[in-house]
């Protein structure tokens, strides 16, 4: 799934992990995995140049806002903010399928930057999800496949790198937590080979609706999550 659409990885590896180890360890073991997977994403898209320029201060923001959720991980509880967030996601996705897809006009995009940015990254450090702000803002702004996933991947690394160097700073990725993300990463090169077949065959709109179905996955996990915890 990672490969599909940018995003599955630790939204099914992070619980999956969960059952057997705690869920500061199953956020950091899975920091390198994600790193190695999105920078594949960005290096057989093309493009990077200019997708860098257009994100540049999503990316920026996402890198304060991935500091800033880590901090918040090792000293507060998530529940609230992966409920709201999820209750959010789930309301997009009900709307895109009733035909109601919300547009955001050319001139929106980078007033928003920033706010989607600070989110996107507070989300990585604290739930270990990036994806929902992200995929909304993109969706929203009508991106075509190839630029959608390259632009997901990029800011994906930006919050990744930075969540691995908090995670160390604070304490909760240890040298062995380390080697054993550096273990599961080949495990993982493996399902995502298979998924970058997957998303390559996928015609753009069916592409879509695969972005809208695994959204409400991703909001019915963070909803679910809010209520009962691990």
């Amino acid at each position: 799934m990672k490969g599909s659409i940018g995003f599955g990885f630790p939204l099914v590896a992070t619980p999956l992990l969960a059952l057997v180890v705690d869920v500061k360890t199953a956020f950091a073991i899975t920091i390198v995995p994600n790193i190695v997977m999105d920078t594949i994403q960005v290096a057989r898209r093309g493009r990077v140049l200019a997708t860098i320029g257009r994100l540049a201060v999503v990316t920026g923001f996402s890198v304060v806002g991935a500091a800033l959720g880590t901090r918040l991980l090792v000293v507060l509880s998530e529940r609230i903010a992966m409920t709201v967030l999820g209750a959010f996601a789930l309301v997009f996705v009900a709307s895109s399928f009733a035909r109601t897809v919300p547009r955001l006009p050319a001139r929106w995009e980078r007033p928003l930057a920033p706010v989607v940015g600070l989110a996107a990254g507070l989300l990585t450090g604290l739930t270990n999800v990036t994806g929902t702000p992200l995929l909304i803002y993109f969706q929203a702004l009508g991106m075509d496949k190839q630029e959608f996933v390259r632009s997901i991947a990029l800011v994906f690394i930006a919050a990744k790198l930075t969540q691995l160097a908090a995670t160390g700073w604070y304490g909760v990725l240890t040298g062995r937590l380390l080697l054993a993300s550096v273990g599961l990463t080949a495990v993982g090169l493996v399902g995502f080979a298979a998924g970058l077949r997957f998303q390559d065959r996928l015609p753009e709109r069916t592409f879509r609706r695969v972005v809208l179905g695994f959204l409400a996955l991703i909001g019915a996990w963070l909803v679910w999550r809010g209520f009962w915890p691990w």
